[in-house]
Parts: C-alpha cells; sequence; structure tokens
C-alpha cells in the first residue's frame, strides 16, 4: 500500500525522473523487536536444550539423572514425527553402526549451520526492510511537499492573473472613466496579487486586521464623497421658475 501511494505521489508531481529509484523492501518484518525478541527466545531454548542433554552424558551412569535431564530437554521439544522417532530407534538397535551415527551427527552439524546461516539472513533482511521503510516514508514526506507546493504555486498564479487582469481594467478605467474608478481598481489589483502570500504570512491577522479598518475607513469615505456630490448637486440645481 505505502508503494502504490508513492507511486501515485510521483505520478501526481511527474517529477519521478528527478529521484534515485527506491531500492527493493525485503519480504521481512520492519520492526527489530520482533527479530530480536524470537531470536533471544530461541537462543534461550538451544542453551537449556544443549545443557540438559550435557549433564545428561556426563551423568550416563546414572540412569535417573539421564532421564530426568533429557526430560527437561524433551520439553523445550516438540513430540517428533513417527518417521524421525523409527529412525532413531533402527540407530539405537544397532549400537556397533557407528557410520550410522557418524551421518546422523554430520547432518545435525549441516542443519544448524544452515538454520544459523538462514536466521543471519533474517536478521539482515529486517534491517534492510527497516531501511527501505524509513526511505519511503521520507520519500512519501518530501513528495506530499511537493505536491502542497504545486498546489500553492498555482493557486498563486491564479491570483496573479487575476491581478493583473483587474490592474488592466484600472489602467483603462483610468483613461476613459476617470481616476476614482481606476484608482480603486488598481488598489484591488495590488490587493489580490498580494492575497496569497499575506495568508501564508505570520503576520496575516494583523495584515487583515488593518485590511478591514482600510476598506471600512474606505467605505465611509465613499459613502461620504457621495453625500457630498449630492449636496454639490443639489446646490448647483437653479431655483425653479415663477
Amino acid at each position: 500500500m505505502r508503494s502504490l501511494l508513492v507511486i501515485a505521489l510521483l505520478a501526481l508531481t511527474g517529477c519521478s525522473s528527478s529521484k534515485p529509484p527506491l531500492p527493493v523492501q525485503p519480504d521481512a518484518p520492519t520492526s527489530e523487536a520482533a527479530v530480536t525478541t524470537v531470536g533471544k527466545e530461541w537462543d534461550k531454548a538451544d542453551q537449556k536444550v544443549a545443557a540438559a542433554i550435557s549433564i545428561a552424558r556426563e551423568n550416563a551412569e546414572k540412569p535417573e539423572v539421564v532421564k530426568a535431564e533429557t526430560s527437561v530437554a524433551l520439553s523445550f521439544l516438540p513430540a517428533p514425527e513417527a518417521g524421525e522417532l523409527a529412525l532413531a530407534r533402527a540407530r539405537a538397535a544397532r549400537p556397533e553402526d557407528q557410520k550410522a551415527y557418524g551421518d546422523a551427527v554430520a547432518y545435525g552439524k549441516k542443519l544448524l549451520a544452515s538454520i544459523d546461516a538462514n536466521w543471519a539472513k533474517v536478521e539482515a533482511d529486517q534491517k534492510e526492510a527497516a531501511r527501505v521503510s524509513q526511505l519511503k516514508d521520507r520519500r512519501i514526506e518530501e513528495l506530499t511537499a511537493e505536491v502542497e507546493r504545486v498546489k500553492k504555486d498555482a493557486a498563486a498564479n491564479l491570483w496573479t492573473m487575476a491581478a493583473v487582469g483587474t490592474a488592466v481594467a484600472g489602467a483603462l478605467a483610468m483613461a476613459f472613466l476617470g481616476p476614482k474608478i481606476g484608482i480603486s481598481l488598481l488598489a484591488s489589483s495590488a490587493a489580490i496579487g498580494a492575497f496569497p502570500f499575506v495568508v501564508d504570512s505570520e503576520y496575516f491577522t494583523i495584515i487583515a486586521g488593518c485590511t478591514l479598518a482600510a476598506a471600512a475607513a474606505l467605505g465611509l469615505w465613499v459613502i461620504w464623497d457621495k453625500a457630498r456630490d449630492q449636496v454639490h448637486k443639489s446646490d448647483e440645481q437653479p431655483p425653479p421658475q415663477v
């Protein structure tokens, strides 16, 4: 799922070629605790089995000790399969066949070495999986930030285009309709162009308050100006003829 998110973000930003590909994540747990815990418990059980069997061999002339210690060792092991149990019984029935015992010992050592090698690979894969997982997390954070930046840039461009259009309208209004409308449009274009930068600013609250105060003052000025024009218009009208 995390890989799909990385691919989707790469497609959205269109910058997949600008970053090196992530290494393949091994099929292993990313948590070191899981592998470490299992490994410690496994080692502990192996040591107890080895210790019990060693004591049983040291006391081979004491059947009760051998039976007790081998019972301890067996408590750490699963029940043997019927086939393995039959092989061991056949081997015990012919104690003079040292080759059978030698082959069994050699197979045991080879199997133990294989288990140790495989477990070392599991530990190495876990570390690599954790490393790649962290790389993916960082890549997702980088691509998410890139998507947000592209969105902000696109929004800023839209506001800039709107500001340019309003400025052109203001210039035309200055030329054909008078400075009152033209200046208002030009001031509006400046405000529109600055809007995305103001919103992202840490002083947004202060700027917003000042802008609202300025807008209120401008509104009052417009109302006062209209009222004054109305008064002057009444003064300019000639008195009615009688």
